[in-house]
C-alpha cells in the first residue's frame, strides 16, 4: 500500500479554502485511476497552539506503480493542477508505504 499524503498550510481565507476544497477539489479525486481510499481532515494540536498544517489529505493506492499511473493520468494531472487555485498557505506532499 502506498499513501500520497498532502499537507496544506494555513490558508489566507479558511472559509473560502474549505468551501473550494469540499465542492471543487475533493471531487477531482474520484476519477483518478487506482485510488482505493481518499480521506481528508482538519488538523489541530494537543497543546492549543496552532498546528503546523491546516488540512491533511490521504490518497491510497495499492502500489507505487498504480500511484504513478493514477497521478500521471489526465484526472490525476487535473487534481494536481488545481492545487494552486486554492492552496494559499502552501502544500507539502510525500508518499508513505509499508
Amino acid at each position: 500500500m502506498h499513501i500520497l499524503t498532502v499537507l496544506y498550510g494555513h490558508p489566507t481565507d479558511p472559509a473560502a479554502f474549505d468551501e473550494y476544497y469540499r465542492t471543487t477539489h475533493a471531487p477531482l479525486v474520484d476519477p483518478i485511476p487506482g485510488v482505493t481510499a481518499f480521506t481528508y481532515r482538519h488538523c489541530s494540536s494537543l497543546d492549543g497552539n496552532p498546528p503546523p498544517y491546516y488540512l491533511m489529505a490521504e490518497l491510497t493506492f495499492d502500489s507505487m506503480e498504480s500511484l504513478q499511473s493514477g497521478m500521471g493520468s489526465e484526472a490525476g494531472q487535473a487534481a494536481a493542477g488545481d492545487v494552486p487555485n486554492f492552496a494559499t498557505g502552501g502544500v507539502t506532499m510525500f508518499v508513505a508505504h509499508d
